[in-house]
């Protein structure tokens, strides 16, 4: 039997695989060897698990100087850069992570610097990975051409290309991605291309960016056909809700280890994967949908066998290399014969055997017969099964009156919570498992709003009704000065905002509209009897009581007349007019002088041109629709009339008449 020493590898990377139990080459390692290693440029096609990641890893290490081949002479010390000098193409992120793994182990005696580059994970690891310097870089074309733009990785020493799973990049459509990428690669370079499948686009990319490459197509003897051999098929038609209960019984076959579900949809993996763990099976789930720590997670769970059912889409059936895996279920048929060769060689790797089994729904058998057809397999009319059908039982294994629900005494799994999950660091928005759940946690994270949410208050007719009291008397009965003061220690009105207008004076007072005319009677000597007369009346309704203070004008005295007068302007200003009564009892002689010059509009002009002349007098309850009848009882009274036309003239202003009001 043929060794990999006798192939012609370096004694450090001969040793590096002996010491994890690899010394026999598969036959495309053995046919591809001296022809990668000759620096021809080679195309290599083998069944899946047949070894073709070291078929191009192992040449690929050998065309990297290292400071270990310096010290055995074998190269010069000015060959050494910090700069790539191979590189790998991949399709998909844990295809990535595991050739970089292998490309690690076959290289950890000579201590070669391998880096993964794909997407999910920060960029600033990985940026300062290549600034400390790095032999082989294994990357996605997406992230590969971001820091290739932002001239982070220097792609100018490269001297190998390998392109693994050639067919499936092509497929997803990147191919202008790698065409970017292999235009920024030196001329001079050895390029390899390696796939389980081969088609004719595959060949044209060869032909445009590859010079006279070797063809390689590698089978053992007793392995022909597309599948390979010590892979036990079956294939049933079964109903899409009788699936679940099929699976969780053939997840109790006898001899079954580790077991990956295959779904065409993310959600239909998410459902799965849900519903097994609710029937007691350890199982976790890898799709698109979730972040990728958790993607991560699932698969280092399920290669440590702390979840030994994996439920995927075909993200995960390219390259997924997981030992022990002895079943593979397909529960929604593919959709070509090349993702049905990929789904079930994830079984019978590296001469082991399994088996493969096939759920195809009644809308699927169109879809599968074309790939029975094209592979040849002899099922193009599957039975039709259920999960009572004894002959489920019979050809899987399955014991006599199992159930779809794992027995209590067979949960021995740690399961997914058992494996912690990464920080990754990752882009894109996605939580650490993606989705609503992801979307969640990222809320939970953000920071609480420190603004202090606005106070309100309930008030009615300017007065607070959450329980706050009124001034006590015996404040309200302090002199004028001493307002600033009461209106310092009160707690500002919510309603501070409509005093715009009778703000005339510089002096603030946040006292209520009830304390204000409290203060102003009890500054006059006015009797509490009265106070509580002038407090009412600006609750009442003002245009409808006009006529009756017109009368109660012509019945007053002398006394009265003054502070009637004073008492109509606060039916239509309660607030402001109290505010300016206190302001002129203060301050006599500065709020008339402040008051003035803004409220001298033009109604004021034709108001005092009406105090001159009799006419205006007469004129001016016109303006009045309810009050035109009692005109000629105001004219019979002319210090009536006199009392009644100042306050009538400056209605719409507030600080003037109750100025006057209280000269008068």
């Amino acid at each position: 039997m043929t060794t990999f020493r006798e192939l012609g590898i370096l004694p450090e990377t001969a040793e590096a695989l002996e010491a994890v139990g690899i010394t026999s080459p598969f036959p495309i390692q053995e046919q591809t060897l001296p022809v990668a290693l000759s620096g021809s440029d080679v195309i290599g096609q083998a069944k899946t698990g047949t070894g073709k990641t070291l078929g191009f890893g192992l040449p690929l290490l050998e065309r990297v100087t290292v400071p270990a081949d310096v010290e055995a002479g074998r190269a010069e010390p000015e060959k050494l850069t910090d700069t790539p000098q191979a590189l790998v193409v991949v399709p998909t992120r844990e295809l990535c992570q595991q050739v970089t793994n292998d490309l690690q182990t076959a290289g950890k005696v000579r201590n070669v610097r391998v880096l993964a580059i794909y997407g999910g994970r920060a960029y600033e690891p990985q940026v300062e990975a290549l600034k400390k310097g790095v032999d082989v870089v294994v990357g996605t074309p997406g992230r590969l051409l971001d820091l290739a733009g932002q001239k982070k990785l220097d792609l100018k020493h490269v001297r190998a290309l390998v392109l693994d799973e050639a067919d499936e990049m092509l497929d997803l459509g990147f191919l202008p991605d790698v065409e970017k990428i292999i235009n920024m690669l030196p001329a001079k370079r050895q390029t390899m291309l390696f796939s389980a499948t081969m088609p004719g686009a595959v060949i044209g990319l060869a032909r445009r960016y590859m010079s006279q490459p070797t063809h390689i197509r590698a089978t053992s003897p007793d392995d022909e056909g597309a599948t390979v051999a010590n892979i036990t098929q079956r294939v049933y038609r079964a109903h899409s809700m009788d699936k679940p209960e099929m699976v969780s019984r053939i997840l109790q076959a006898d001899g079954r280890g580790l077991a990956m579900i295959f779904c065409r949809t993310k959600r239909t993996a998410a459902d799965i994967a849900e519903q097994l763990e609710r029937r007691g099976f350890a199982s976790g789930a890898v799709h698109g949908d979730l972040g990728q720590g958790a993607r991560e997670q699932a698969l280092r769970a399920f290669r440590n066998g702390k979840v030994d059912v994996l439920v995927c889409t075909d993200v995960a059936a390219r390259g997924i290399d997981v030992e022990g895996v002895t079943h593979v279920i397909n529960y929604q048929s593919p959709e070509d014969e090349k993702t049905y060769l990929h789904r079930i060689g994830r079984t019978g790797r590296a001469g082991a055997s399994g088996t493969a089994i096939t759920l195809v729904d009644w809308d699927d058998i169109p879809r599968w017969q074309l790939i029975n057809k094209a592979l040849d397999l002899g099922f193009n009319d599957p039975v039709e099964t259920y999960s009572t059908s004894p002959h489920l039982y019979e050809e899987l294994g399955i014991p006599a009156g199992t159930k779809g629900v794992l027995p209590r005494a067979e949960r021995t799994r740690a399961g997914l919570g058992a494996e912690e999950i990464e920080d990754l660091g990752e882009t894109g928005g996605r939580g650490g498992r993606g989705g609503r759940s992801g979307r969640r946690e990222a809320e939970e994270e953000r920071p609480k709003r420190t603004r202090t949410p606005r106070q309100r208050r309930r008030t009615r007719n300017g007065a607070p009704v959450d329980g706050e009291a009124a001034a006590p008397a015996t404040e309200a009965a302090e002199p004028a000065e001493s307002t600033d003061a009461v209106a310092e220690d009160k707690p500002r009105t919510p309603r501070r905002r409509r005093r715009t207008r009778a703000g005339a004076s510089g002096e603030a007072v946040a006292a209520p509209t009830e304390q204000a005319e409290a203060a102003v009677a009890t500054a006059e000597g006015a009797a509490p009897a009265e106070a509580e007369a002038a407090e009412a009346k600006p609750r009442r309704r003002r245009t409808r009581k006009a006529a009756e203070a017109e009368v109660a004008v012509d019945t007053a005295e002398g006394t009265e007349t003054a502070e009637t007068a004073e008492a109509k302007p606060r039916r239509r200003r309660t607030r402001k007019v109290a505010e300016a009564a206190v302001v002129a009892e203060a301050v006599p002689e500065q709020a008339e002088p402040e008051a003035k010059p803004r409220r001298r509009t033009r109604k004021a002009v034709e108001a005092e041109a009406a105090v001159d002349t009799a006419e205006a007098a007469e004129a001016k309850p016109r303006r009045r629709t309810r009050k035109a009848a009692e005109a000629p009882v105001a004219a019979a009274a002319p210090e009536a009339a006199e009392a009644e036309a100042k306050p009538r003239r400056r209605r719409t202003r507030t600080a003037k008449p109750a100025a006057e009001s209280a000269e008068d």
